[in-house]
């Protein structure tokens, strides 16, 4: 009897484990689903925050008039053209931001609504359920992107015709993936200390500061640009300006490319580590759905 018993348990412990990656994929466009519907809920902020980016574009394209040719010689690596130049820190920068945030925000409103403990104690791998809780915030975060490409092309006279688009997107890939292992260390934080703020605003502003968002880091005083080097997003917007704005070659591109290599295989499997850790503390403290 008690092997019958556990022949049935080995049984139903394979049938979940075949039927796991149906079960992730479910669960995956689910968030995805309910994310955009409570997005699209909310209309007027959506079309006002498409106007911002329109605002922010056109703000940053006048202020490139006025900076003129005063600051070629400092953009002469990525063709002289400011509004290029800030153009893609911008959007680059947002995918840095929803990286940052996007995965402690959607942990906290998990916590907030109750729905954390029982997400965690599904059979879908926990990193399955960190990537599900932000995809939504990335795929918004895609669309904006597009906008300011699209408006900076075709309205503000952004060239874009001789990018490499392959690295490009290899960048952006690479980018993404350094940038979300730092917000699921910031998630992590939350986890077991309830508050992450402190993390999220100090990379935040940290990155905003050196990382050559707004500005070349050669600007910046020496020490400076030894914290830049420290941060991904500053390999991830060099190259990504060298592939979109000159066209550069893969031989050209990388050092960028190894340097955020480097930063993806060191700082991912850390952050699932750390975040596995935080969720097994919380869980033993008893403190998982607390906040």
């Amino acid at each position: 009897m008690r092997n019958e018993e556990g022949r049935n348990q080995n049984l139903e412990g394979e049938r979940q484990t075949r039927h796991l990656p149906l079960a992730a994929r479910k669960l995956l466009l689910a968030f995805l689903i309910r994310d955009f519907y409570t997005e699209i809920s909310y209309r007027f902020a959506f079309l006002v925050g498409i106007g911002g980016i329109l605002f922010r574009a056109f703000i940053f394209y006048f202020l490139a008039q006025l900076i003129g040719d005063s600051a070629a010689p400092l953009l002469a690596d990525y063709g002289g053209d400011y509004f290029a130049f800030v153009i893609i820190g911008i959007a680059l920068g947002g995918y840095f931001g929803v990286g940052l945030s996007g995965f402690a925000t959607a942990l906290r409103q998990a916590q907030t609504t109750g729905t954390l403990e029982a997400l965690l104690m599904t059979p879908v791998p926990v990193p399955m359920v960190i990537v599900g809780s932000a995809m939504w915030s990335y795929a918004y975060t895609t669309f904006r992107v597009l906008v300011y490409l699209l408006v900076g092309v075709l309205l503000l006279g952004l060239n874009l015709s001789a990018a490499n688009v392959p690295a490009a997107l290899l960048i952006l890939l690479l980018g993404i993936i350094s940038f979300a292992s730092i917000g699921i260390l910031a998630a992590s934080v939350i986890m077991v200390v309830k508050r992450g703020d402190p993390v999220t605003a100090l990379f935040g502003n940290l990155a905003t500061l050196v990382g050559g968002v707004y500005y070349p880091i050669d600007v910046m005083p020496d020490w400076l640009q030894a914290v830049a080097k420290l941060l991904p997003i500053t390999y991830a917007l060099n190259g990504m300006r060298a592939a979109l704005l000159n066209g550069a070659s893969w031989a050209e591109l990388a050092p960028d490319l190894w340097a955020l290599l480097v930063f993806c295989l060191l700082l991912f499997p850390l952050s699932l580590f750390v975040f596995r850790f935080a969720v097994n503390r919380a869980r033993a403290d008893g403190s998982l759905a607390q906040y």
